[in-house]
């Protein structure tokens, strides 16, 4: 990073997808209290997280990054965020034994307030708007004084911000995220009669687990099986509340960004020398980079150099969305502009922004088929190209919704509009997630199984 780096930088660049607040007044009195609060997650917290992604990078670890499209003020509940970490846990468990490698857990939660839209406005019976940009923006209600951006909903962000992540660490350390209870739900999820083909996967599980308890190895034995490592991410599109929570380790004397562990730029925010990635180059935390099909090799070195300019394995996570059919076009030419920089990355799959429909009966959706052949597509032109697949970014949640086509329980279009709750991209239910888990882990085991049939050779 550049020592004469400051996080007011960005200011001075050009930016996309940020709002225009009319009250230049009340935008500065929000970002004064801001920056009086105290950071939400720690430097500490954020080196660590970027030792276990550097795992990643080399092979032995796999990052699980899933959560929210976009976090609600209405929804929020501890119910929620319970549910949603219960489904994370249920999912790492099973990639762990997939990949016989550690799984980095990672929320989409705690931030993930602000998303970038593809029209500035939308047209309702007639009437013109600006967009929905995300609560920490402006209101989901579609008149014209909640489309108005408002500033003092930054201060709501950060309330529910922290208070998502006490609870998270309360159910991280507290005996919640034991290891067995963990199995328990997912030997109820493959009871049912739909999800049986899973049944083979998850009865070696409980055989390894009960060879674990037979060797001694248990939660009173091992506190270590009754607690995890769970970490908090978000796009980094609001760049005022994002500088207003920066501060300097007072380790290292870098700067950090107290907003969450690990934060992103997204694909319509990665311009070289835009705001977005002059902010995001500064901060020592994590930083994912979203990469579409419009992603060129000549950016994608640039943007490699300027927010990873030591090369540092951890700090960059290259975050895949093309969409289904489309891997084969895209990944490839990246992954040699990758080699021929010689650059420590994360390859991680995000099988969701590319496969977004328009449904028959009107709803924004995503067939679970096109998520798994994407996934599918992912493992395979790493495999090809001798590259390793890292991780797997999903948009999902702990609560039964409707939302995503497909899966054991056939969600069929009919079905969307009886529980369609999302404020802005449909998400994987918790039974479609965790079966996504399972078919990811099959992956994982195809992978080490062709491993070392070559190493026999």
């Amino acid at each position: 990073m550049a020592q004469s780096w400051k996080k007011s930088d960005w200011r001075a660049k050009p930016r996309v997808q940020m709002p225009d607040y009319p009250d230049a007044a009340a935008l500065n009195a929000v970002e004064q209290s801001l920056s009086r609060m105290p950071p939400l997650v720690f430097a500490g917290e954020a080196r660590s997280l970027r030792d276990e992604l550097a795992r990643a990078c080399r092979g032995e670890a796999f990052l699980l990054q899933g959560g929210d499209c976009a976090e609600s003020f209405a929804e929020f509940g501890a119910d929620n965020i319970r549910d949603t970490f219960k489904v994370m846990l249920q999912m790492a468990i099973v990639l762990t034994w997939g990949a016989k490698v550690p799984v980095v857990k990672v929320g989409r939660m705690a931030g993930q307030f602000a998303k970038p839209r593809s029209s500035a406005t939308e047209v309702v019976g007639g009437v013109e708007l600006p967009s929905y940009r995300g609560d920490i923006i402006n209101g989901f209600d579609f008149t014209e004084a909640a489309r108005v951006p408002d500033p003092n909903r930054m201060l709501q962000a950060y309330t529910q911000a922290a208070a998502s992540l006490n609870l998270l660490r309360a159910f991280s350390t507290g005996g919640y995220a034991d290891i067995h209870r963990v199995h328990g739900w997912i030997t109820s999820f493959t009871d049912e009669e739909k999800a049986a083909k899973y049944r083979v996967l998850a009865d070696r599980i409980t055989e390894a687990m009960d060879f674990m308890a037979a060797a001694g190895v248990t939660s009173e034995t091992a506190p270590e099986l009754k607690t995890v490592d769970f970490f908090t991410s978000h796009e980094a599109l609001l760049l005022e509340y994002e500088e207003a929570l920066c501060r300097t380790d007072t380790t290292t004397g870098l700067p950090v960004a107290g907003s969450g562990h690990m934060i992103w730029i997204g694909d319509r925010t990665r311009q070289p020398d835009g705001a977005h990635v002059e902010f995001c180059r500064g901060v020592q935390n994590p930083i994912g980079l979203k990469c579409g099909p419009s992603t060129t090799a000549e950016d994608l070195k640039v943007l490699m150099s300027k927010l990873n300019p030591k090369n540092e394995a951890g700090r960059l996570t290259l975050i895949a969305r093309f969409g289904a059919g489309k891997v084969g076009e895209h990944l490839p030419r990246l992954i040699k502009a990758v080699q021929e920089e010689g650059a420590n990355v994360v390859w991680s799959c995000d099988p969701m922004h590319g496969n977004t429909i328009k449904s028959a009966s009107g709803y924004k959706t995503r067939p679970f088929e096109a998520v798994l052949q994407e996934v599918r597509e992912f493992f395979a032109v790493h495999n090809a190209e001798g590259t390793i697949p890292g991780g797997v970014h999903f948009e999902m949640t702990g609560k039964d919704v409707t939302e995503c086509t497909g899966g054991l329980r056939a969600v069929s279009d009919e079905d969307l509009s009886s529980r369609y709750h999302t404020a802005c991209d449909p998400r994987l239910n918790a039974n479609q997630a965790l079966e996504l888990a399972f078919l990811v882990a099959e992956e994982l085991q195809n992978r080490r199984s062709q491993q070392r049939a070559v190493s026999n050779l």
